[in-house]
Parts: C-alpha cells; structure tokens; sequence
C-alpha cells in the first residue's frame, strides 16, 4: 500500500498574529514528527498552500510562505490551491494517482475548512484517510472554540468510513508508514 503525507496550509499567515490557530507550536511540532517520519519511510510529503489574493495569503505575500518551524525538504512535494478542497482545481490527484496511492495521512490547517474539505474529497475519491488527530487545527469561531471544533471534527470524520474507503482518526505518534 502506497502512502502520501498531506500538510495542509501550515502557514504564516495562521500561524502567528490575528489568525493564529489554537497550540500552534504544539501542532508543528506533531507535524515536523509525523514528516519525519514519512521522509525516512520514503513516504511522499506534500506540502499544500493556499492563495487568496487581497488577504494575508495572497501567493509570494510574507504569510502564504511555510510556517517557521515547519521542517521541509527540497524533495518536498508543492501544491497551491485556491479553495478549501486541495483535489479541486490543483494538480494533487496527478501527482497522488488513486493506481499508485493508496492512503492519505493528512494534517494541518484549518480543521473545519480544508482539513475537513480535503479529508471528505480524498474519501469521495476512494482514498483510506488517516486524520493525524493532534496534528490540525483552527481558530475559534464565535460559536465554539477552536479546541471544541477539533474534537467535533475528529469525531464527526471518524463516521465517515464509506464503501470503498475508510476515515481513521488517529494521534500523530501512532501513525506508521
């Protein structure tokens, strides 16, 4: 079984000031582990950002660069997306052809937008999803905080489990490639 790594967003713009996700420190520290991990297994590790002009994460702008912190590798994989979906209207689903990947372990930014638009289209397209459960997050929304929305999302993935393929939600440090 062929596996990718999916990180997803993990930028400066979320990562410090106004739109700073909850623990961030923590969750790029489960991340660099996870990436780690994955380099040494040969794993594939794409790194996946998103660009909206006129905002902080405007493509080239200072906080659509990668996060400080976030380790990555010249043989690191690029994708740059313009919606929450990281299949949609980007070149990921050549690069991770279904034939030859078979699992996607995804993590990152933000938990109830791309992480959850990602994780719920990669099930669509018939990829075995493992959520890195201590290793995506979010801000706090008005209604519910950003620690609230992680949990809700990680229960709420691991119920999705279809068909043809399958959601794990699983912390960071028993994720094996």
């Amino acid at each position: 079984m062929t596996t990718a790594l999916l990180i997803i967003d993990v930028q400066r713009a979320l990562c410090a000031g106004e739109y700073e996700c909850f623990e961030i420190a923590r969750v790029i520290e489960r991340i660099n582990g996870l990436s780690a991990r994955a380099r040494k297994a040969g794993i594939p590790v794409v790194l996946i950002q998103h660009e909206e002009e006129g905002s902080p994460l405007a493509y080239n702008a200072d906080g659509w660069q990668l996060a400080e912190g976030l380790e990555t590798s010249p043989k690191d994989w690029h994708v740059r997306k313009t919606t929450p979906d990281s299949f949609y209207q980007t070149n990921l689903q050549k690069q991770l052809p279904k034939e030859d990947f078979e699992r996607l372990v995804i993590c990152g930014l933000q938990t109830d937008y791309c992480v959850n638009a990602t994780v719920r289209q990669a099930l669509q397209l018939g990829y075995d999803v493992v959520l890195a459960a201590d290793a995506h997050s979010t801000v706090d929304n008005g209604n519910l905080a950003a620690e609230d929305i992680i949990a809700e999302h990680n229960k709420d993935l691991a119920h999705l489990t279809g068909s043809v393929a399958r959601i794990d939600v699983t912390p960071a440090a028993a994720i094996t490639f």
